[in-house]
């Protein structure tokens, strides 16, 4: 998964993964030091193929190295957290799965 780009899309307020025949997003919005992330959505076509997974975790990634605190308002979001308890510590306060 080296050969996918990870950008910050401000103006759609979305954290983007561009991946040749495809893309997914995770909108979210931003509160002062929170990061509320709402919805993950992958193309239809790469689907099932650890895209969601990739993307979430350099979210959470970006939201550790910028000292934010993330609130897991989507659902993807807030199982990827339960299965990988080593992002807790992103989660904030009231969050902690």
């Amino acid at each position: 998964m080296e050969d996918i780009s990870f950008t910050i899309n401000d103006e759609y307020n979305q954290f983007e993964l561009d991946i040749e025949g495809g893309s997914a997003f995770l909108e979210y919005f931003q509160e002062e030091d929170k990061l509320f992330l709402t919805h993950t959505e992958v193309s239809k076509e790469l689907r099932g193929k650890g895209y969601a997974a990739e993307l979430v975790k350099r979210t959470l990634q970006y939201a550790k190295d910028n000292n934010l605190m993330v609130v897991p308002g989507c659902s993807y979001v807030a199982h990827y957290v339960n299965e990988h308890p080593e992002w807790n510590s992103v989660l904030s306060e009231g969050y902690r799965m």
